[in-house]
């Protein structure tokens, strides 16, 4: 019986992994990018203090003194970041969040420091809520009952819109997820001939559990939950439906908050609308990568870049994150 002839092995013709030979291919064919002009650094300033204040369970951010928080935008500006988010701690609350109105209050004064200090080289942002102020903890004004009554809360949403705009705030953020907030919020900045100012929706802000960091960052004083404003982790519709109203009322950028847990959503809101849209790597969010690095158990700077890229996979055009200013430096390196 003669031998049968063996038909020679062939790979296959397509190969994939030929476009990850080397870092340099790697590179010039990545599909997405992570810039500092895309990033946010969100920053606490307290009042009262005069050098900087560790948060316990954000390892590496601080309530910042207004001193200290003119440096940290400096340095920002520096590294090319697209903004900062500015977050005020009061001495004293009250019932109503006064100090959120007050032209002498943190932030309202924290908002003009930043703008002396930084200008035009950095977008100043500031949140634009009433849960730093309230004793309650509540980002609006209560009811006899306890209720958060959304209609009197917008009424001071509108006044605090006209205080950060006065002490010079570039675009303000909304993130109370009070009904019809951003309609009365541009009104209330077109009426006091603010036009220039733009407003950041926080649109799909969800009731999350990764908000726990957060609430020691801004010595809150929540009592209860906000689950009757913030949305249902269960639902992506209603984000995408919060974020087409919040466009249609005057927003110039919408937001999903929180971003891993929820890029989903922003996938689906960056489909459906055509504004930017940012998303707020939460403190949750960073505690669990800096929490596993201490203990050794991932690659925290790796981490941090996959992170942040992940976001921008996702669809968000601005990222809100703790990280801002460390990844600038990393993407530079």
């Amino acid at each position: 019986m003669s031998e049968q002839p063996v038909a020679p092995v062939t790979g296959p013709t397509v190969r994939p992994r030929r476009l990850r030979t080397t870092p340099a291919l790697r590179r010039l064919v990545a599909e997405t990018a992570v810039e500092p002009r895309q990033l946010v650094l969100p920053l606490f300033v307290r009042e009262g203090i005069d050098e900087p204040r560790p948060i316990g369970s954000m390892p590496g951010v601080v309530q910042h003194s207004r001193d200290t928080l003119r440096k940290a935008v400096a340095e920002a500006a520096d590294l090319g970041l697209g903004g900062v988010m500015l977050f005020g701690i009061p001495e004293e609350k009250d019932s109503v969040g006064s100090g959120a109105i007050d032209p002498a209050g943190i932030l309202n004064l924290a908002i003009s420091d930043v703008v002396a200090e930084v200008g035009d080289a950095l977008t100043v942002m500031s949140d634009l809520c009433l849960d730093e102020f309230t004793d309650h903890g509540h980002c609006g004004v209560l009811t006899p009952d306890g209720r958060v009554d959304n209609d009197r809360t917008l009424e001071v949403y509108a006044e605090m819109a006209r205080a950060q705009a006065h002490a010079g705030v570039d675009m303000v953020g909304p993130s109370g997820m009070m009904d019809g907030q951003v309609a009365v919020i541009r009104a209330a900045l077109d009426a006091s001939e603010h036009t220039d100012v733009s407003i950041l929706a926080y649109s799909a802000k969800y009731a999350s559990a990764f908000f726990g960091p957060f609430r020691e960052a801004v010595d809150s004083s929540l009592q209860g939950d906000r689950r009757t404003y913030q949305q249902d982790s269960a639902n992506a519709r209603e984000g995408v439906r919060e974020a087409l109203l919040d466009v249609a009322e005057g927003a110039d950028i919408v937001m999903v908050k929180p971003a891993l847990a929820y890029l989903d959503v922003v996938r689906q809101v960056r489909d459906a609308v055509d504004v930017p849209v940012a998303a707020y790597n939460i403190s949750g969010e960073y505690s669990m990568v800096e929490a596993a690095a201490a203990h050794g158990w991932i690659d925290r700077e790796a981490a941090i870049l996959e992170t942040l890229t992940s976001i921008r996979r996702a669809g968000a055009d601005i990222v809100l994150t703790y990280w801002a200013a460390e990844a600038a430096r990393l993407l530079r390196r």
